[in-house]
């Protein structure tokens, strides 16, 4: 295994990073009077893995623009992170 592929294995191991090639939005009701709850199923590497987020009601509406927006969307497993690149106007 020459430095590359070494270099790559420790990143791989590092970071578990998955292209969202899909996403569904699901809101629950919550008690009666009480405010639902807005869920983001993220699918991963087209159904490879999945990842559902909780957001706010201003998060929600936010990220599923930015889903809408953005080309092409990572998310990191293990720092619960939703990158977005080459955003659109």
């Amino acid at each position: 295994m020459d430095q590359n592929d070494q270099a790559s294995d420790r990143l791989q191991h590092r970071y578990k990073v998955r292209q969202v090639t899909d996403y569904q939005v699901s809101w629950v009701e919550g008690e009666r009077g009480e405010d639902g709850k807005f869920t983001v199923q993220l699918i991963l590497d087209k159904g490879v893995e999945e990842y559902t987020l909780e957001p706010t009601e201003d998060d929600a509406d936010l990220v599923i623009k930015l889903l809408d927006k953005s080309k092409h969307t990572t998310f990191d497993l293990e720092r619960k992170v939703l990158m977005f690149s080459t955003l659109s106007a």
